[in-house]
């Protein structure tokens, strides 16, 4: 029997989207074939996952408008001509040619929302920019069948607006023991420091790093303490020049996206594992980051911001503890009590790794398979 055909849109470069590549391999071990297709960057890796088939789309424009509209118009005659059982949107930004393709295909389309797209603070602060996107998700998501977002709070909000009901697929790691294959010498990191790391494919203005950064000036004692800054976002190159400008470049790393795997191994070899969003609209307020289960699943205790899905977790395994503001002293006191405190260092590692056995995509997983099994 041919095996079905789904097609995945992105507007990444779709190595790097953790979700979208666990999607693809549940769907792959369901019997689909699966092709993923996104963004083709000048930097773009070479990237050939066993599970699926990646197609990326050369774009002129790199952001803004005509990024989206030239993007969406090659995605649209793109996906016209592909033969597919299936489609599946991810994120607003690829909707609308992904609605009109599938109507035009009589085939079932899935609309996997990553966040509250239009509560994100780069399009929230820009009045004429959420008009459109506003305008156009109005439009279109009422008309969805079958949609997926990634908590209950960010379903909340769009039960709530549009009288739909969501499936909730929460962004976490496949389940992996915390035992790495490379030593810190191995991979360039220092032996005799505390090693602390923000990550994510989003490190974006609001996300807590500029403060970051401040906080390791040598005025807030953070002493014999390395950051690990690893990933891409709009805030990375503002974060660089902030740390070259406080002339403490010697005290952060920087590292650029990378695969799962890899991340992981720099990820288990650290102390505390930061995920500090700010309260900037509704989408960070409700956002529950995938590398906050990536620390959780590395073994790796948390200081969080006390945003509520972030916080509950948090509070119902006791992995790690939440700042009570950003102003940079604190977060440099909230590191060094952390770091002088083993004993509780050690109890918090002990519970990230037996929540990681429950905070894993092989529970999640039971929803994607309930969303997809009927199209088998």
């Amino acid at each position: 029997m041919k095996k079905k055909k789904v097609i995945f849109t992105v507007t990444n470069d779709v190595f790097a989207d953790q979700r979208i590549n666990k999607m693809a391999r549940t769907l792959s071990g369901m019997g689909f074939d699966v092709v993923l297709v996104g963004v083709k960057r000048k930097n773009s890796p070479p990237f050939n996952p066993v599970y699926a088939d990646v197609l990326r789309i050369p774009v002129l424009w790199q952001k803004g408008f005509m990024f989206y509209a030239s993007y969406n118009i090659q995605l649209f005659f793109f996906l016209l001509f592909r033969k597919f059982d299936i489609l599946v949107a991810n994120d607003l930004d690829t909707l609308l040619p992904g609605h009109l393709v599938a109507r035009l295909h009589r085939k079932p389309l899935v609309y996997d929302t990553h966040e509250y797209f239009t509560g994100t603070p780069e399009v929230i602060s820009r009045p004429k920019v959420y008009k459109v996107w506003k305008w156009l998700e109005n439009k279109l998501f009422p008309r969805q069948q079958t949609i997926i977002t990634v908590n209950r709070s960010i379903a909340g909000l769009y039960e709530k607006e549009y009288n739909k009901q969501l499936y909730v697929v929460r962004n976490v790691p496949p389940y992996h023991e915390a035992r790495g294959k490379k030593t810190r010498h191995e991979l360039g990191i220092p032996e005799n420091k505390r090693i602390i790391i923000m990550q994510g494919t989003g490190i974006n203005t609001g996300r807590g790093a500029e403060e970051l950064i401040a906080a390791m000036q040598p005025t807030y004692g953070l002493k014999n303490t390395l950051l690990l800054m690893i990933g891409g976002g709009n805030a990375i190159e503002l974060i660089k020049r902030q740390a070259q400008d406080l002339g403490i470049m010697d005290r952060v790393l920087f590292l650029p996206r990378m695969p799962w795997t890899d991340l992981f191994e720099y990820t288990i070899h650290a102390d505390i594992g930061l995920s500090l969003d700010r309260d900037h609209g509704l989408n960070y307020r409700f956002s529950l980051p995938n590398k906050l289960f990536d620390y959780i699943m590395a073994g790796t205790p948390v200081l969080v911001s006390d945003l509520p899905e972030v916080s509950n977790i948090v509070d119902t395994y006791n992995v790690g503890r939440k700042i009570e503001s950003h102003d940079p002293s604190h977060i440099a006191g909230c590191i060094k009590e952390m770091l002088h405190d083993q004993q509780q260092l050690d109890r918090w590692k002990e519970n990230c790794l037996q929540a990681a056995k429950e905070l894993c995509w092989e529970q999640e997983e039971e929803t994607v398979r309930q969303v997809y099994e009927r199209h088998v």
